[in-house]
């Protein structure tokens, strides 16, 4: 109890809220129970119709729909029952929960449901569960494997990037002339859409025959400069592009770190005769670690989602060595109008990922802790 609340009670205007009877607990508790088995025996229903055990007569998933409001309904009333006025304080947050819900977990869920489906766009029946064929295919597949190896190329590009972004807003830092100007034209690649970028640079400027880029390798003495027909050279292109889009943001994120570090420290050891050097190493990037993991963190999930400059550009060509996961995806959905395995190629790059994060994120935690320790 706070301190607050004993100076209410002790006061003669406190006012004790009603005890919540016990049969009106029990009806509440009775409510929530019979909306969760309406939702999970018509859900339950319609998965086995779906799977060809039973017929219920659903045409559709609509009554699983109906179903989840009633549920939503009971929910609420419950806690109302139970609760009293904190239920009643509850029913401000429940729509918006109930929509988290409908709008991510039950789609996750038919994804899941949809990964064990062999659904083809382009024969006339509907998904048919296939066990854990998908899955076995997905192991035999090396399209898939060769664009998760270029994942972790596209991961590691990450580090030149990071540098590249911090010795550009230690410029932009630094007392220079123009250095508004130079701010905006930097940001510029960032305003511009990837797909934009792609078109502008890839299929025009990069273009073997008139594009500028191509005419400039020429003169330099580049007989064939063909930016994407080699692998190496193709995803080296790609990387530029999509390095030169996102670096401007991790640029930002660097800059407003430095511009918010203690200026005292700088100039503390600036008389105490540090070098350029030293204060960097020593103070600047020490102290700017937290800001450089939240733009690593933020870049690595961008360049897990990499995928529209190189279906623009490429369209994972040639022979794959561009292609990203989920461009991989779209090709599979694209190409081959499999829904099932494209599916469950998604939910498993889904798993990936959060693995990888969560892996990520507690051994830069780690590092972080070890790193203070030795400069403490």
């Amino acid at each position: 109890m706070d301190e607050a609340t004993a100076r209410a009670i002790e006061s003669d205007d406190f006012v004790a809220p009603d005890p919540i009877p016990e049969s009106r607990k029990r009806l509440g508790r009775m409510v929530f129970a019979v909306g969760t088995v309406v939702l999970v025996v018509t859900a339950l229903a319609r998965l086995l119709q779906e799977l060809g055990s039973f017929d219920f007569g659903f045409v559709t998933w609509r009554p699983v729909l109906y179903a989840y409001i009633f549920w939503g309904i009971a929910l609420g009333w419950s806690q109302v029952l139970r609760r009293g006025e904190d239920g009643k304080r509850a029913l401000f947050v429940l729509p918006a929960a109930l929509f988290v819900v409908a709008m991510v977990v039950f789609p996750l869920l038919f994804a899941v449901y949809v990964s064990f489906t062999d659904w083809n766009l382009s024969a006339l029946g509907g998904p048919k569960f296939n066990g854990l064929a998908n899955l076995r295919r997905m192991t035999s597949d090396p399209f898939y494997w060769n664009a998760m190896l270029n994942m972790v190329w596209y991961i590691l590009a990450i580090i030149v990037e990071y540098a590249i972004a911090f010795g550009m807003a230690l410029i932009l830092h630094s007392q220079i002339r123009a250095r508004k100007f130079f701010r905006v034209v930097f940001l510029l690649p960032l305003m511009l859409s990837p797909v934009a970028l792609s078109w502008m640079v890839g299929k025009s400027m990069m273009e073997i025959r008139f594009g500028p880029l191509a005419n400039l390798a020429r003169w330099l003495g580049w007989d064939n400069p063909a930016f994407f027909s080699e692998p190496w050279l193709a995803r080296s292109s790609i990387m530029v592009m999509d390095a030169w889009t996102f670096i401007p943001l991790m640029m930002i994120i660097l800059l407003a770190g430095l511009q918010s570090l203690p200026k005292e420290v700088m100039e503390a050891a600036k008389v105490d005769g540090a070098t350029p050097w030293q204060t960097f190493w020593k103070i600047t990037f020490p102290l700017m670690l937290p800001v450089s993991i939240t733009a690593v963190i933020i870049r690595v999930i961008f360049k897990l989602k990499l995928a529209d400059i190189i279906i623009n550009v490429t369209s994972g060509g040639p022979g794959g060595a561009t292609d990203s996961i989920t461009s991989f995806i779209f090709r599979v959905y694209r190409d081959r109008s499999n829904v099932g395995y494209g599916t469950l190629l998604a939910v498993v790059y889904l798993v990936i990922i959060v693995a990888f994060l969560l892996a990520l994120l507690n051994l830069l935690s780690r590092w972080m802790r070890g790193y203070d320790q030795e400069v403490s």
